[in-house]
């Protein structure tokens, strides 16, 4: 039996490549003659550039940017050429991911760090840029990255969403020479909009610490910002992803399309599933969430166009069958309800490797 493993990360515990080591080791475990591919995947989030590496080739760059509230941080650009000439790709966690940002200060915390990255993929000679979204722990709706491409504006764009309150002229002429002739597609996971009631205040403030008070003032600090810059772009989908990062480059011209998408498409998985019998595939958390962008949509999407059924091994499953099975999903398999929360999250590779075991129970043949 061939068996496709094709796991995101296991948030707080397993790489999307750790994840897909300890699938295999515990599919081998109950069944060591099936033929085992692995294809660790990503969203857009932490992990992008390990997984686009790994696919694409290419050469990693060492640069430094600055965290949520300016501190050094180490980074990297991924520099791929292409017939069109070299791309470069950056992952936005790296600078302002959960990783490096503080629940304290989420009002003041600022995306200038994304700013820096894409300044360092400008200066590889890419023509064109694809960031990834996922992850981050700000919602200063890229006033900070678009301060660190040369934006000015009547209030500081560094120092938080909060310090926009107030926001009534912004020149963006800095940041559009600087990306003139550069295509920019931003690898989204959520694609909501900057502001109002699914805006990224209201989506990610309360995940970051936010409380009622906090994300009411966040989001009155954004639509001033919205009203400084491109209200009608505010309200398009894609802008207030990852806390409002992709409406920065979006005012520049940048598209945005769900960073699973893009990653799949670039480790070939359509025809990796042709090749298997059972696509397996894995998050931290399976749930409503985990619908367009995510991961296991996405590779569901991917196995049933090619006709083969998809599993998958989670952290936890909040969802039923009849849930499970619109988003394209045969069946899932919960860590948590397999070992017991704390060996869940404390022991993730193990428990991952014990409830993978559990699945090939079911359906290697």
């Amino acid at each position: 039996m061939r068996v496709l493993l094709a796991p995101d990360r296991f948030d707080g515990t397993l790489t999307a490549a750790e994840a897909a080591r300890a699938m295999a080791e515990g599919w081998a475990r109950r069944s060591p003659g099936d033929e085992i591919d692995l294809a660790p995947v990503a969203d857009g989030g932490p992990g992008f550039l390990d997984v686009l590496h790994q696919a694409l080739g290419g050469s990693l760059l060492g640069v430094t940017a600055r965290d949520p509230f300016g501190a050094p941080v180490p980074g990297a650009v991924l520099v791929v050429e292409e017939e069109g000439g070299p791309a470069a790709y950056v992952e936005a966690a790296q600078a302002c991911g959960h990783a490096v940002g503080d629940p304290a200060r989420v009002r003041s915390a600022s995306s200038a760090g994304v700013g820096d990255l894409i300044g360092h993929a400008v200066a590889t000679g890419a023509r064109r840029i694809v960031v990834g979204l996922g992850g981050a722990a700000v919602v200063d709706g890229a006033a900070g990255l678009l301060g660190a491409l040369g934006a000015t504006a009547d209030v500081p764009l560094e120092a938080g969403p909060l310090a926009l309150d107030g926001v009534r002229s912004v020149d963006l002429t800095g940041p559009r020479r600087l990306l003139e002739g550069v295509a920019v597609t931003l690898a989204v996971d959520v694609a909501c909009t900057l502001t109002g009631l699914f805006g990224a205040a209201k989506t990610f403030g309360p995940d970051l610490g936010l409380d009622d008070d906090g994300v009411l003032a966040v989001d009155h600090a954004l639509e001033q910002w919205a009203h400084a810059t491109d209200r009608r772009l505010s309200l398009r989908e894609g802008t207030g992803a990852a806390g409002g990062l992709g409406f920065g480059p979006m005012l520049l011209g940048a598209e945005h399309r769900p960073g699973a998408d893009l990653v799949l498409e670039a480790v070939g998985l359509a025809e990796r599933c042709r090749r298997a019998d059972l696509v397996v595939t894995g998050e931290g958390r399976f749930d409503f969430a985990s619908r367009a962008g995510t991961v296991p949509h996405g590779v569901a999407l991917v196995a049933a166009a090619a006709v083969r059924p998809c599993v998958v091994v989670a952290g936890e499953v909040l969802v039923g069958t009849r849930e499970m099975r619109a988003l394209g999903v045969e069946a899932a398999y919960s860590l948590v309800d397999e070992v017991g929360r704390a060996a869940a999250v404390d022991a993730a590779y193990d428990a991952l490797v014990r409830t993978t075991e559990r699945v090939a129970r079911t359906w290697s043949r």
